[in-house]
């Protein structure tokens, strides 16, 4: 074997490493794919992903020649380093995972080493050997720390965001929780002081209070267990079947006959509307909550009052849009930003006049249950001609998202 300086013998390497970078990215691809928990073609889901692998290795094979151009320096390389994180994170990967990642790509680079050494017939000191590995050691770590870092930074931001969430929600169950139940115990001993003092009148009026207000707690809790629901429901494969929208359209008529009655609302369905592969079970509660406020937020002075589900134009033959239309009261438009946060009611000073109570959180739920079939909602809106919702959703399922 010929005798090799350790500057030969790096350059070597180098240029064997950049000569056979395709064949080393699909030796490290394949073995990722036994060990990445999402599907094959999911492991780098793009093209443009796909070709960070040959980049990285090429940029391993330049730091093995010239170390002191640091990795770090090359804010290309780092950027694919830094959407390998952003991409690992999305598929609920663990640093544990990213950290065998790199690990695997150093052994498959330092038994290409060793196999080169034999192949080539180079015989460079000990050292000299070491210094290589110890070259592409170092240029994977500073790969794998860019990596991990920004894993780590989308780990955190997500963790801070759900807090901050959970934190306001709270904030919003608790203060919608105070009302009711400070009625409650106001009324309470009122009417026990009503009860002995006799009076049959005033004793009913409590009576009637505390009903409400028990109602308005037996409703909150109920929405707020959908909620709950739906976001266990998230991470579970969806119940998905051939629908048609028609029908379902018209069970929720039915549903709602009553309070639409009792408001002289005409509830239309306009057909055809089309069938569709979806969670039935989402789509009406979706449908309820969007057909029921339009019910609940007619227009008293006006002679008809109209509530009608239709198809509407959509943006691609993929998406069927559905339009609840209404010609009630309208939404100010300075409410149309949050009408879909939780705990937001554009009428909430109406209440008494309307007939009408609610905790907020049937638009929330409706969009919960649309982004979880892969749809949305939009709602277009003026105040005294009415509202429209429309509701995109995929005519056929989805693959589930990764982010």
């Amino acid at each position: 074997m010929a005798d090799i300086t350790a500057a030969d013998f790096a350059d070597l390497i180098a240029e064997r490493i950049r000569a056979e970078h395709i064949a080393l990215s699909a030796r490290w691809l394949e073995r990722l794919r036994g060990m990445v928990s999402v599907e094959t073609n999911e492991v780098f889901p793009t093209e443009h992903l796909l070709d960070h692998i040959p980049a990285l290795i090429q940029e391993l094979a330049t730091y093995v020649r010239t170390p002191a151009d640091a990795v770090v320096a090359n804010t290309a390389v780092i950027s694919k380093a830094q959407e390998l994180g952003e991409l690992r994170h999305a598929q609920s990967a663990s640093v544990h995972q990213l950290l065998a990642e790199y690990r695997l790509l150093g052994g498959i680079l330092a038994s290409f080493v060793q196999t080169e050494l034999q192949q080539l017939g180079v015989s460079p000191a000990a050292g000299e050997a070491v210094e290589v590995v110890r070259r592409l050691n170092e240029a994977i770590w500073l790969l794998m720390q860019t990596t991990v870092n920004t894993f780590v930074a989308e780990y955190t931001g997500t963790i801070s965001s759900h807090a901050a969430r959970l934190e306001s929600f709270n904030r919003m169950v608790s203060h919608e929780l105070r009302q009711p139940l400070g009625t409650l115990m106001y009324a309470l001993p009122l009417l026990k002081a009503e009860a002995a003092s006799g009076d049959a009148g005033r004793q009913s009026h409590l009576l009637a209070v505390m009903e409400r207000n028990v109602t308005r707690l037996s409703q909150l809790m109920e929405q707020l267990e959908t909620l709950s629901r739906l976001r266990t429901a998230r991470a579970d494969a969806p119940d998905v079947q051939q629908t048609d929208v028609a029908s379902v359209a018209w069970e929720v008529a039915r549903q709602l006959r009553e309070m639409a009655d009792a408001r002289g609302v005409d509830i239309q369905v306009f057909e055809p509307l089309p069938a569709l592969v979806i969670d039935m079970a989402r789509l009406e509660l979706i449908l309820m909550n969007l057909m029921s406020n339009a019910v609940k937020y007619s227009d008293p002075d006006k002679a008809q009052r109209v509530v009608r589900v239709e198809e509407a134009p959509s943006s691609d033959d993929a998406t069927l849009c559905i339009a609840i239309r209404d010609n009630g009261l309208g939404i100010p438009a300075d409410h149309l930003p949050t009408v879909f946060h939780r705990f937001v009611r554009a009428h909430a000073d109406r209440d008494s006049e309307l007939g009408v109570r609610g905790s907020g959180l049937g638009l929330a739920i409706a969009a919960e249950c649309a982004e979880a079939v892969g749809g949305a909602i939009r709602v277009e809106s003026e105040v005294g001609a009415g509202t429209t919702f429309f509701l995109s959703v995929p005519r056929e399922p989805r693959p589930p998202a990764t982010t």
